[in-house]
């Protein structure tokens, strides 16, 4: 039954791609539709993916990795075949996937996971070109790292407005899973502002369909007009592969750490000193975090946020939920202010909160 199933799901997707060939040329070009997914007026990906292949790059990782997660150095029968060095190390090689951001400095995002403890870093282009890489910084908090090379006609991705994406949007996964190559799958925008993966991680996360599999993290996950809008994170399943939840970390994040990183090596993230909880059950049809507690001589008690408040935006983007509150503010400037607008009994209030630093 494994046909049928995939048919239906090409289908599903083709199927306003299939709509829009239909229409005359005129209305096609008045449409949103990026005129890229259209080729001698057939609906296709492959004008997109061509664009967009050369900024996509595989990245392997040689680390050192302790020997006991060896489960034969755990037998004694096996364990003398072993001959462990004095730190109880040994090489060993991990594949992922890295997305070129800056053409010009040779800037490459990734995922810090995938560059962990590293003792080298190869990057494969497209062209097949294999370069060491340089890691310019990586911040565990977000899970986002800069990579660097020194090479020639290299190909940026251009960064789009994740904040902009809706949920059903058309989106396109590209990576390494495996470490097979280049790989492309397509899919939606499942969800947004996604979060309780990780402990102690910044969490915001873009949900997608698009396959995603071990190997595609640090890949790009592009929008229909070729942009960036997330950097591919993290998979739940079960069996260690796909199961049609995957998670990328949007551009905007991203690209605020990557700022830091390049300018300092390090992150600091910025607070309002308040504590939030999801909107649930208003009947109002409000969106937006509910205030539960304002720390005090924190910026937010120095503006006159209180408890009950409803942050609706901050800096005039609305705020989608307490995962969106944390990431918009952390990545701000420390030491900035930032205007947040609150909903109080109903009046809509606006206070300029100083940040501080965690």
């Amino acid at each position: 039954m494994v046909l049928p199933v995939m048919a239906r799901r090409c289908a599903a997707m083709l199927l306003p791609l299939l709509m829009l060939a239909a229409l005359p040329a005129a209305a096609q070009r008045e449409s949103s539709v990026p005129p890229l997914l259209f080729r001698d007026g057939v609906p296709t990906l492959a004008p997109l993916v061509d664009r967009v292949m050369p900024s996509v790059v595989s990245v392997s990782v040689v680390h050192s990795a302790p020997q006991e997660q060896n489960p034969l150095l755990r037998d004694p029968v096996f364990r003398r075949f072993f001959q462990p060095d004095d730190k109880g190390q040994r090489p060993a090689l991990a594949a992922g996937s890295g997305v070129i951001v800056d053409a010009a400095n040779g800037y490459v995002l990734t995922n810090a996971h995938v560059v962990a403890n590293a003792q080298r870093i190869r990057v494969t282009l497209s062209d097949r070109r294999t370069l060491d890489a340089r890691l310019v910084g990586a911040d565990r908090i977000s899970d986002i790292a800069v990579l660097r090379i020194a090479a020639e006609r290299l190909t940026a991705l251009p960064l789009g407005d994740s904040d902009t994406i809706k949920v059903g949007d058309y989106v396109v996964a590209i990576g390494n899973p495996f470490g097979i190559g280049q790989t492309v799958t397509a899919g939606i925008v499942s969800g947004l502002s996604r979060s309780g993966l990780a402990e102690g991680r910044l969490e915001n996360f873009i949900q997608t369909d698009a396959p995603i599999n071990p190997g595609n993290s640090g890949g790009a996950l592009i929008d229909l007009h070729g942009r960036l809008v997330g950097i591919n994170s993290a998979i739940i399943g079960p069996s260690g592969g796909n199961v049609g939840i995957g998670f990328a970390v949007p551009t905007n994040i991203a690209h605020a750490v990557m700022g830091q990183l390049v300018s300092s090596g390090k992150v600091r993230y910025a607070r309002l000193g308040v504590g939030v909880t999801d909107l649930i059950g208003d009947n109002r049809g409000t969106e937006g975090v509910n205030v539960t507690r304002v720390e005090p001589g924190s910026g937010a008690d120095r503006a006159g946020l209180r408890n009950g408040d409803i942050i609706v935006a901050v800096d005039g983007r609305p705020v989608r939920s307490a995962a969106d509150l944390r990431s918009r503010v952390a990545l701000a400037p420390v030491d900035s202010t930032v205007k947040v607008d609150v909903l109080r009994n109903d009046r809509s209030m606006t206070f300029d909160v100083r940040l501080s630093g965690l």
